[in-house]
C-alpha cells in the first residue's frame, strides 16, 4: 500500500530542487565546467525522482478467477487425481482463505457482485442467462481503479452484459476487454471469433464447437501477458476471469499439461471418459497459467509491487458422477482427507454451491504460509482494492475490505472488520449467514432450515425448531436485504444473440440437430400469414423467440416470455388480429418442440372480440397437458370475431414463463 504522504513530500522536494536550479541557470547563465556540474546535478535529481515514483507507485493488481475450479480440486487440498503445483506454491508463499464464499452459486450474478461490491439482494444481475447487463451508471472495481490512474484490462469471460447493452466492460472502467461477453459463447474454446471492446476478432480455422485450429484460451492468455508487458511502467489492473476448466472439456493434445499425468495409471484406463481426462489437463493448464503470470512479474521486476489473487468463481459441480463416484470423479465438494462433504453444489445456496478456493500473494507485504478463517465473499473485493489504491468506496455496496487480514492490522493501521451478516438469493432460494449460523430457504414460500456450520458443515441437521430466536433474526435480515432487481438494458440484441450462436457456429453436433417436429396441419385453420400479433404482455425481443413466432406457421420457432433482466410473471397474454371476421369454432396449441418444457401452457383462457381492446368473458377455459403433440380446444358454440386474446394463467412446471411453438384458430369463413 503506497505511503502517499511520504511520496508527496519526496516528489515536492525533488520538484523544488529542480526549480531552484532552473532559476539559477536563468539568472547567472553559467558556462564551462560549472555548467557541466549543474547538468550533472539536474540529472541526479531527475533520476532520484523517477526512483521515488517507481518504488512508491500504487501496486499492480492481478485477479485470476478460474471458472468452476472447486475448493477440493487442488492438490494441496489432498485431491488424489489433480495436479496443481503452482497453486500449491502460491498457498505456501501467500495467504489461503478457508471461508471465502461466492456471492452467487452461478456465473453471471457472481461476476456482477464481484465487480460492483453488492450482494444479490441489491445487484443488477441476478439471472444466469449470460446476457442480463449492469446498469449504465454502476461503479465497478475497474472504474474505481481507473480514477486512481490504473490502466485496466480484462481477459476471459465477462458475463455481466452482452454486446449492445449498458453492461459491456468498456463502459464500466475497462480500457480493454478481450474474450467473451456472453457466457454461452464462452462454452466453446474454438469459436469463430472473440470480442475486443465489442468488436469481433476472427480466430483462424475455427467454426465453433469442439475443434478447430485456434484454441481461444491461448489467445486470451497471450493478450493478458501482452497487457502486462505493455503497461509495466504504470499501475495496472489485470482481471483474468478465464473459462477453463468450465465449458466444453477441450484442450489441445499437445498442451504441456498432459506431461504432468504421463505416469498416472488412471489416464490409461479406457473405462474413464476422455472428458474426465481433459478436465484434469485443463485444471493443470490453469495452474501453469498462474505460474506463467508470476514468472512474468519476476522477469519484469514487478513481483514485489504486484498483488496476485487466485480464486474459483462459484462452488463446485459434481461432474462425472457414477455409482463409484456419487459426488463426481474428482470429488469437488468432498474433503479427500476426511470424507466430509459440502452439501449441494453449483446452482444452490448450500456450502457446495458457495465455497471457493481463494489465495492471495504479495511478496514482502503478505506474510507467507498463512491460513485465514475470515468469513468473506466476493463483494469484499471492491472495497479491499479501493482501500489498497486510495479510492473512495461507493456508499451503496455490501462488501467490507479485508485488507487488514491480507497485510496485517499494524501495516494497515486498523483492525479487520467482520461481517455481522452475509446474504444470498438466487431464483427461489434465499440464505443468510451470521458467523457459524446459516439459515436457508430452498423454495419460495417454503420452510426455513437452520444449520450450525461449526458443528455441521455438511448441513444435515436442521436446528430451526431448537433455535427459533436465531432463525427469526436471520429471516429479518433476509427480508430487509432484498430490493426489486433493476437490470441494465439493451439497445438491440442482435449482436448478443450472434455471440450465443457462435458457441456452435456451423458445427452443431448430430445429437443437437433439430429433429422432426410436430406441426398444426388442419384444414379449417386461419392461414398463419393472415394473422398478426397486435399486443403481447411479454416476449424475448429476438427473432425466433418473439411473439410473432407463435403464429408464423413454423413450429421450429417459438414465442417465449421475457426472462433476461426482468422476469415477467403470469398472467401472460397475446392478442391476435385474424385479418378479417370469422366464425371461430376451436383453438389449437402446440408446445415448443425442443428439449425444454419451459413455458408450456397449463391453465389457459381464450377470449374473442370485435376490437383488440373489447374482450368480455372467456369463450373457453382449458388445462393443457404436457405433451408435444397438437392440442385442440373446441369453443362449444361457434362465435363470430376478428380478434382473439389468449391468456396464460400457469405453466406445466409451475414456473413463471409462457411459450408456444404455434397457436392456431379454427374457423368457418363468413361471407
Amino acid at each position: 500500500m503506497a505511503e502517499k504522504s511520504q511520496l508527496s513530500c519526496a516528489v515536492d522536494w525533488y520538484d523544488d530542487g529542480l526549480r531552484l536550479i532552473f532559476r539559477y541557470l536563468i539568472g547567472t547563465r553559467p558556462k564551462g565546467k560549472f555548467m557541466k556540474h549543474i547538468v550533472f546535478l539536474m540529472t541526479v535529481v531527475v533520476i532520484a525522482k523517477a526512483d521515488c515514483l517507481a518504488k512508491d507507485r500504487l501496486p499492480n493488481i492481478v485477479y485470476l478467477m478460474s471458472d468452476e475450479l472447486a475448493y477440493f480440486e487442488l492438490s494441496h487440498m489432498g485431491n488424489p487425481h489433480l495436479r496443481t503445483p503452482n497453486i500449491d506454491q502460491m498457498a505456501r508463499e501467500g495467504i489461503r482463505f478457508t471461508q471465502a464464499l461466492a456471492v452467487a452459486p452461478v456465473c453471471a450474478p457472481l461476476r456482477c457482485g464481484l465487480m460492483t461490491g453488492k450482494h444479490m439482494g441489491h445487484a443488477s444481475v441476478r439471472a444466469n442467462d449470460g446476457g442480463t447487463p449492469l446498469r449504465a451508471d454502476e461503479v465497478t472495481i475497474a472504474s474505481l481503479l481507473k480514477q486512481q490512474g490504473y490502466v485496466t484490462g480484462g481477459f476471459g469471460k465477462w458475463g455481466a452484459g452482452g454486446r449492445g447493452s449498458t453492461g459491456v466492460p468498456e463502459q464500466h472502467g475497462f480500457d480493454l476487454f478481450y474474450g467473451y461477453y456472453d457466457q454461452v459463447h464462452a462454452h466453446s474454446f474454438y469459436p469463430p471469433y472473440l470480442i475486443r471492446n465489442s468488436e469481433e476478432v476472427p480466430l483462424a480455422g475455427n467454426q465453433g464447437g469442439r475443434s478447430g485450429e485456434t484454441y481461444s484460451h491461448y489467445e486470451i492468455v497471450k493478450e493478458a501477458f501482452k497487457f502486462i508487458r505493455d503497461n509495466q511502467d504504470r499501475p495496472f489492473f489485470c482481471y483474468l476471469p478465464i473459462t477453463p476448466p468450465h465449458g466444453m472439456y477441450d484442450i489441445p493434445a499437445n498442451d504441456p499439461a498432459w506431461d504432468v499425468y504421463r505416469d498416472d495409471a488412471w489416464m490409461d484406463d479406457k473405462k474413464i471418459a476422455q472428458d474426465v481426462k481433459n478436465y484434469a489437463a485443463m485444471v493443470t493448464m490453469v495452474d501453469r497459467n498462474l505460474g506463467q503470470v508470476i514468472a512474468l512479474l519476476k522477469e519484469l521486476s514487478l513481483e514485489e509491487n504486484t498483488i496476485v489473487f487466485f480464486t474459483g468463481d462459484n462452488g463446485g459441480q459434481d461432474r462425472f458422477r457414477s455409482s463409484q463416484y456419487p459426488r463426481g470423479f474428482f470429488g469437488p465438494n468432498v474433503d479427500p482427507r476426511t470424507g466430509v462433504e459440502f452439501r449441494g453444489g453449483k446452482g444452490n445456496l448450500f456450502e457446495g454451491g458457495l465455497r471457493i478456493p481463494y489465495l492471495v500473494r504479495w511478496p514482502g507485504k503478505i506474510k507467507a504460509g498463512q491460513v485465514s478463517d475470515l468469513l468473506c465473499y466476493q463483494p469484499d473485493v471492491l472495497p479491499t482494492l479501493a482501500e489498497l489504491s486510495g479510492a473512495r468506496t461507493p456508499n451503496d455496496i455490501d462488501g467490507l475490505s479485508f485488507l487488514p487480514e491480507l497485510l496485517g492490522e499494524q501495516a494497515v493501521g486498523k483492525p479487520q472488520v467482520e461481517h455481522e451478516f452475509l446474504y444470498w438469493e438466487y431464483g427461489s432460494q434465499v440464505a443468510v449467514r451470521m458467523k457459524n449460523w446459516k439459515a436457508i430457504r430452498t423454495k419460495r414460500n417454503g420452510e426455513w432450515a437452520l444449520y450450525d456450520l461449526a458443528a455441521d458443515i455438511s448441513e444435515k441437521h436442521d436446528l430451526a425448531a431448537q433455535h427459533p430466536d436465531i432463525l427469526d433474526r436471520l429471516k429479518q435480515f433476509a427480508k430487509q436485504s432484498h430490493d426489486p432487481v433493476q437490470p441494465g438494458s439493451y439497445q438491440g440484441r442482435a449482436l448478443h444473440e450472434r455471440d450465443r450462436q457462435a458457441k456452435w457456429g456451423s458445427t452443431r453436433p448430430p445429437q443437437q440437430k433439430r429433429k422432426r417436429v410436430n406441426q398444426i396441419r388442419v384444414k379449417n385453420r386461419i392461414p398463419a400469414k393472415q394473422m398478426k400479433v397486435v399486443e403481447v404482455s411479454s416476449e424475448r425481443d429476438v427473432a425466433g423467440r418473439d411473439a410473432a413466432s407463435a403464429v408464423d406457421g413454423d413450429s421450429r420457432t417459438h414465442w417465449h416470455t421475457r426472462f433476461s433482466g426482468r422476469l415477467d410473471k403470469h398472467p401472460h397474454s397475446l392478442v391476435l388480429d385474424l385479418g378479417g371476421e370469422f366464425e371461430i369454432d376451436r383453438f389449437y396449441y402446440l408446445a415448443r418442440q425442443d428439449e425444454s418444457w419451459n413455458g408450456t401452457f397449463a391453465k389457459t383462457r381464450f377470449f374473442v372480440g370485435d376490437s383488440s381492446e373489447g374482450f368480455g368473458e372467456p369463450v373457453v377455459e382449458t388445462q393443457f397437458e404436457k405433451v408435444r403433440t397438437v392440442q385442440s380446444v373446441p369453443c362449444g358454440t361457434p362465435v363470430k370475431a376478428r380478434y382473439v386474446k389468449i391468456q396464460v394463467l400457469s405453466e406445466v412446471n409451475g414456473k413463471a414463463w409462457a411459450s408456444a411453438a404455434e397457436i392456431a384458430v379454427g374457423r368457418r369463413a363468413v361471407d
